[in-house]
């Protein structure tokens, strides 16, 4: 069974920054799709940014809204991902989920990102 573990959440002031921390252990292998989703409150799980891997490329998708700010670093063998996040803006706030193997994968419990003065 594969387990989900992210860290790194908090609160933070605009044009701040923070890192995400997720780790997928327990599969045995290279698990192909990981990323990063979010919820804020009354809205929709989204995408923020994913990086599949390959044994010959490695691959990033960032949502439009996050782009040039946001950065996803994968470790393949460690099967851990990090979100950068820098030029934070208060519509970010949400709770943060590591995702590993796709939509119907496995989830992390998610971790509270906030945006405020």
């Amino acid at each position: 069974q594969v387990q989900v573990v992210e860290s790194g959440g908090g609160l933070v002031q605009p044009g701040g920054s923070l890192r995400l921390s997720c780790v997928a252990s327990g599969s045995g292998f290279i698990i192909y799709e990981m990323g990063w989703h979010r919820q804020a409150p009354g809205k929709q799980r989204e995408l923020v940014a994913k990086a599949t891997s390959t044994r010959v490329i490695n691959s990033m998708d960032y949502a439009d809204s996050v782009k040039g700010r946001f950065t996803i670093i994968r470790h393949n063998a460690e099967n851990t991902i990090y979100l950068q996040m820098n030029d934070l803006r208060p519509e970010d706030t949400a709770v943060y989920y590591c995702n590993a193997g796709g939509e119907d994968g496995f989830w992390g419990q998610g971790t509270q990102v906030t945006v405020s003065s």
